[in-house]
């Protein structure tokens, strides 16, 4: 049972790291904060990323291959709540101002995860690494990948404050042609970051733009009514997370009540209905954003809000389990990581990019005007909600677990 509780408890850290990771993004977004504030968010984001990668690797050689898939299954919906929970935490967290630490005290509360973390870490894990001797890093196509990744991401998030100057434009330029080497160098690769196997798949390409579209509309979704609540109503951090708790009860209830089983029973249908759900509880939210206005209240918001947490909750369970539906053991462990990557890009595009259109729209604030600039971002969300919910019609019609 050593190798069990050893896979699970990973997961459990990987879970609390999400949450956390989720608090502070929640926070930082929004705080005016020293040059060093960013230096340190850097590095705790790429000391993060290091560990995701890590949990699964770690699952992979604990769970023998015939275990492995089941083993995965729980990484998208871990991470998904995580997205639910965080910010509802950080508003509480923020209303406690522990010690006069304002905004401070959420990264303070990352210390004693940190240490469970490093306990667990070091007594639970197996000490012995894979059997492959071969095995060698892809420096160089890890490298490539990062510096595309950053080279987009930067530009957009940067480009509205700084009024698009010219080395934005030459960055995005740059983000393709390093991509495009990405993919040149992963041929060439004898031990490619992503196996090339995966790629002649169709479910797992599908799949990649369903994460994406997925996880980019769910990162804009809280980055704006976050936005939306804060500065457009003037609502204090608590009352913006109590309002979210029809949106968190939603997606616990859709966990609760799906998960595998629905989709089980019902096949890819259960992604269509999910996503069915979640498109129209965005489009509720803009109706009751256009509707109500200024005068909107945390009960108008709340059928709306259950809505798109309970179309969403049924989605983050059993969507990677139908990606890697046709994976094989071999493959299933890299599949994973790249869904992860991919999930993780598409958060931080969701935010850069809808985010930018999202203070484009607000030009001079004003209630009305973030108002309008939510609403943009709501029809759009709908709208990534909807193509994902057509793109899903190209996975396997049953998921891995439904075929073992």
């Amino acid at each position: 049972m050593l190798p069990l509780r050893a896979a699970w408890l990973v997961l459990v850290v990987v879970f609390l790291g999400e949450i956390m990771d989720l608090i502070d993004f929640s926070v930082a977004n929004l705080a005016r904060t020293p040059a060093l504030l960013i230096v340190a968010r850097l590095l705790q984001g790429l000391f993060g990323s290091v560990l995701i990668p890590q949990g699964m690797a770690l699952v992979k050689i604990v769970f023998p291959p015939e275990l492995l898939r089941r083993a995965l299954m729980p990484f998208g919906p871990i991470m998904g709540l995580a997205t639910v929970v965080g910010p509802i935490l950080a508003g509480w967290l923020l209303h406690l101002d522990l010690f006069g630490s304002q905004w401070r005290s959420i990264f303070l509360i990352n210390v004693p995860f940190g240490v469970i973390a490093l306990a667990l870490g070091w007594r639970v894990p197996p000490r012995r690494g894979g059997e492959d001797p071969s095995a060698r890093l892809d420096l160089t196509g890890v490298g490539l990948l990062t510096a595309g990744s950053a080279l987009l991401v930067i530009p957009l998030i940067q480009g509205r404050e700084l009024d698009w100057p010219a080395w934005t434009y030459t960055m995005m330029a740059g983000s393709v042609v390093m991509l495009a080497l990405f993919v040149v160098s992963e041929r060439r690769s004898s031990h490619p970051v992503i196996a090339p196997s995966l790629f002649r798949k169709r479910s797992f390409v599908v799949g990649l733009m369903v994460v994406a579209g997925f996880y980019g509309a769910l990162s804009a979704f809280v980055l704006v009514i976050n936005l939306l609540l804060q500065l457009g109503m003037g609502w204090t951090p608590l009352h913006t997370g109590l309002t979210l708790i029809p949106w968190a009860l939603g997606t616990a209830v859709a966990v609760l009540l799906g998960g595998g089983t629905l989709a089980a029973k019902l096949g890819r249908a259960a992604l269509h209905i999910g996503l069915s759900i979640a498109v129209i509880g965005v489009l509720a939210l803009w109706w009751s954003t256009a509707h109500w206005g200024t005068g909107i209240t945390v009960w108008k918001l709340t059928p709306s809000l259950f809505l798109t947490g309970f179309g969403a909750g049924l989605v983050f369970i059993p969507l990677f389990d139908f990606i890697l539906g046709d994976a094989t053991a071999e493959e299933v462990g890299t599949g994973a990581g790249m869904l992860n990557a991919v999930q993780q890009f598409a958060n931080a595009i969701g935010v850069a990019a809808l985010g930018t259109a999202f203070f484009a729209r607000v030009g001079h604030p004003s209630a009305h005007s973030y108002f309008a600039a939510a609403r943009l971002i709501f029809a759009i969300c709908a709208g990534l909600y909807f193509l994902t919910l057509l793109l899903v019609g190209l996975l396997p019609k049953h998921s891995q677990q439904a075929q073992e």
